[in-house]
């Protein structure tokens, strides 16, 4: 049974004017298909939606990207583009909302887990913005993803312990980017302190990239704090990067 679509529309910030699309973009192909043998209407799906989504989603994060980092090159803009359109952080954002539970499945998918699969959530999740923005336009599906995808609180402070990663990205993975890239050796991680009792232990990682470059944090585990080492070390390498462009 899904859940009721006004809590998701309050979530999303966007009453539509146009309910059956908000009902579209979360149909799976397994229900339209089960509609088709059944006595009641047959239903659409969400395949065109999510097509749509995904175009949408790739423009705006460029153009929110080339408005915030006016100074970084193309190589960057599109590793951070990369990142922010990958299926983990989307992933994240999809579970945030709790799509899954919003989703119109057949009773074969239904039955295998199918509202927590990530491909089903992601695919959902896109659709969702295609349907935004054929009932409100580009403005409503604008804010949607600056709120929900590019400026969402950071999963691994949220949710220690799941596979969600930090909503920018995994920012382990753009950091090692980000030094192949600038011809840096790759990041090296250690653990310099821990600290509490057994059961709430908080641990500080240092991440060093060769002998200019390192960084430290804290957080519950390893796994967080690792992350919030690389982000403050990206951050560090992005900054001096557009110093150099500016004063070249």
């Amino acid at each position: 049974m899904r859940a009721e679509m006004g809590t998701l529309e309050s979530s999303i910030n966007h009453r539509f004017s146009n309910p059956e699309l908000l009902d579209r973009a979360l149909t799976h192909s397994s229900a339209a298909n089960e509609s088709r043998t059944g006595a009641g209407p047959a239903l659409c799906d969400n395949e065109q939606l999510e097509f749509l989504g995904d175009s949408i989603l790739g423009f705006l994060i460029a153009e929110a990207l080339m408005l915030r980092q006016p100074e970084l090159h193309e190589g960057d803009l599109s590793r951070l583009k990369a990142h922010l359109v990958s299926a983990a952080h989307l992933h994240g954002v999809a579970r945030r909302l709790d799509l899954g539970s919003y989703l119109e499945l057949g009773r074969s998918e239904e039955m295998s887990g199918g509202r927590s699969k990530k491909t089903l959530l992601v695919d959902a999740l896109e659709a969702v913005i295609a349907a935004i923005y054929l009932d409100g336009g580009m403005d409503p599906v604008r804010q949607f993803v600056a709120a929900h995808v590019l400026d969402a609180p950071f999963a691994g402070d949220e949710e220690a312990g799941t596979d969600i990663q930090p909503a920018i990205t995994n920012f382990k993975s753009a950091l090692q980017e980000l030094a192949q890239s600038r011809k840096l050796p790759q990041p090296r991680y250690a653990i310099v302190r821990e600290r509490g009792p057994e059961h709430s232990k908080t641990f500080t990682v240092e991440v060093r990239v060769g002998k200019d470059w390192a960084g430290q944090a804290e957080g519950r585990t390893k796994k967080i704090a690792a992350q919030r080492a690389a982000r403050g070390l990206f951050d560090k390498l992005l900054e001096t990067g557009a110093e150099a462009q500016a004063g070249e």
